[in-house]
């Protein structure tokens, strides 16, 4: 991750939390069903995972709420300070470290029985290096699962339904926002295309268990972002928005 995208979520935490009112609850994005139907992590009491891109916690306070070991990284100082105050809402105990998901200096080798992670993925640079890591903090046997935007997705307007640019155009993406009265900020993330993805993993020594495009014709009731921003549901009845990785050390 960068100072860029640091910056940005130190000024967007705030709005972005009130807007979406994330449930407390294990997501993987928008227009996908919810861990409570995916089944993909198991039974967790006495777990220890590691979140990696937390933000806000939802998933990891509700990881905690059935008895795993929850530790979150993330890089922003903002979505660290909410995530807090809703562990403790919620009267659930995890520990947070601030820090780039690149490299987990804070977590040992072979300690966790999972790593998560839901949509935080597309705002690293090198997911080679995160991959790498992610095996290294992992148990035997222990598993991946990551939820990305879909790498078709971005490709098509949302209002018009017509290409925004090539599939192929990976690599560095960025755009201006208005965050504040008179105040812009830059947004970046990374595009990758699907192989670019598969390969990472398998190049950091994981095998893949399976991969999943959630139909997202369907509208899954607790989607907290079904109809705001691109996710409209014009685009989302021909592309789906999220795609699941379950892998393995």
């Amino acid at each position: 991750m960068t100072h860029e995208t640091k910056k940005w979520w130190e000024e967007t935490s705030s709005k972005y939390q009130k807007q979406c009112n994330i449930p407390v609850a294990i997501h993987y994005g928008p227009g996908a069903p919810f861990e409570d139907e995916l089944k993909l992590l198991g039974n967790l009491k006495g777990k220890k995972i590691l979140e990696i891109g937390c933000g806000g916690a939802q998933c990891g306070i509700a990881m905690a709420k059935k008895g795993a070991i929850v530790t979150g990284i993330d890089i922003s100082e903002e979505q660290l300070k909410f995530a807090k105050k809703l562990a403790e809402k919620n009267k659930v105990n995890l520990t947070f470290y601030q820090g780039d998901v690149k490299k987990l200096p804070q977590i040992e080798s072979s300690s966790q029985d999972i790593v998560f992670s839901a949509w935080a993925l597309f705002y690293v640079d090198d997911i080679k290096s995160c991959f790498h890591e992610v095996r290294r903090v992992l148990k035997k046997n222990g598993i991946f699962v990551l939820a990305m935007p879909h790498p078709s997705y971005f490709i098509m307007n949302a209002k018009n339904l017509k290409f925004n640019q090539s599939y192929f155009q990976t690599g560095k993406y960025q755009s201006s926002h208005t965050t504040k009265p008179g105040k812009k900020t830059r947004f970046v993330c990374y595009n990758r295309t699907m192989s670019d993805i598969v390969n990472a993993l398998v190049a950091a020594g994981f095998t893949i268990k399976l991969m999943l495009e959630p139909d997202s014709r369907k509208h899954y009731p607790k989607d907290p972002w079904y109809g705001i921003w691109e996710f409209q549901p014009r685009l989302m009845k021909l592309l789906p928005p999220t795609v699941i990785f379950k892998v393995q050390k």
